[in-house]
């Protein structure tokens, strides 16, 4: 958990990493005495400013500093290598993409303050995912095809660094995987863009060209987001192998619990607390950093 900073510290073997779009040097500086780390390593591999401290002794006031300047930081194992990673699974909705396709597509049937509303209800996990979906699907009834595709193309964003952090993996032979609680619609136009191995997510029903306000098949929420994970990282784990997790919302939580590393990408509180780590100022590719 990104809380447990100050415990874990007292464990040989491990380095601070501190990002963010820009880190004055002053302040790696006085980290570097605060910590009474061995030394200070720029990392390049995201492009934001990002700096490993190595072997800190103490982050007594780490936590408060890097806060106050906006900076992301994570102590990290020195044996967690890039070169071990095996699976990256993502969520779709505000993690590999910048909006909430749900609440797009409300905006077309003039029920975007409704839909967002149980939208953010269910990411803080206040209300059942299942039926929060169900509910917001049924308030789209009638969008068409091309109000889809619109969606699509006019508003869906990739996060900052999403592409890099993908084309990095895919040079480390890392499968990668895109789980959703939204629609096929979009994760099959991003699995053919992106060159994902993977994606889980539902189906709309659509006839005639339109919506009907139904889902075709089995509900993918929590549990099954979870599963799916869990099966492939069975498969491409191995005996010292690493799988990764990024999500941003309640419905992450299973599947983040059952990754070896886990990122909570600009997440909600409750995500944030439980996640292993959490990024909230950089793009996704400072998950690179995460690893020596």
């Amino acid at each position: 958990m990104a809380s447990d900073i100050d415990s874990a510290a007292a464990h040989a073997g491990s380095d601070l990493v501190v990002q963010a779009p820009h880190v004055l040097r002053e302040d790696i500086e006085v980290l570097q005495l605060m910590t009474s780390a061995a030394g200070v390593e720029p990392l390049s591999r995201a492009q934001c400013d990002a700096y490993r401290l190595h072997e800190p002794l103490a982050v007594d006031g780490v936590r408060e500093a890097c806060d106050a300047a906006d900076y992301d930081w994570a102590l990290v194992p020195q044996a967690r290598r890039l070169s071990r990673m095996r699976l990256l699974a993502l969520d779709m909705d505000s993690t590999l993409i910048t909006i909430e396709c749900v609440d797009e597509l409300a905006r077309f049937r003039g029920v975007g303050d409704e839909v967002a509303a149980i939208t953010a209800s269910a990411m803080r996990g206040e209300i059942d995912f299942r039926a929060s979906l169900e509910r917001r699907v049924a308030l789209l009834a009638g969008i068409s095809e091309a109000e889809l595709l619109r969606v699509y193309e006019e508003r869906l964003q990739l996060s900052p660094g999403a592409e890099r952090l993908l084309e990095t993996c895919r040079r480390n032979d890392v499968k990668t995987l895109l789980v959703s609680g939204g629609f096929t619609f979009f994760t099959e136009r991003l699995q053919s863009r992106l060159a994902l191995d993977y994606t889980l997510s539902n189906t709309l029903e659509i006839s005639g060209g339109r919506v009907t306000g139904r889902l075709v098949g089995d509900i993918v929420d929590a549990d099954a987001k979870a599963a799916c994970f869990a099966q492939l990282a069975a498969r491409y784990r191995g005996d010292d192998g690493i799988t990764v997790a990024i999500g941003d919302g309640a419905n992450d939580l299973p599947m983040l619990a059952a990754s070896d590393v886990s990122v909570a990408y600009r997440a909600k509180p409750r995500v944030r607390a439980q996640a292993m780590h959490a990024i909230d100022h950089c793009g996704l590719d400072a998950v690179l950093n995460l690893f020596a």
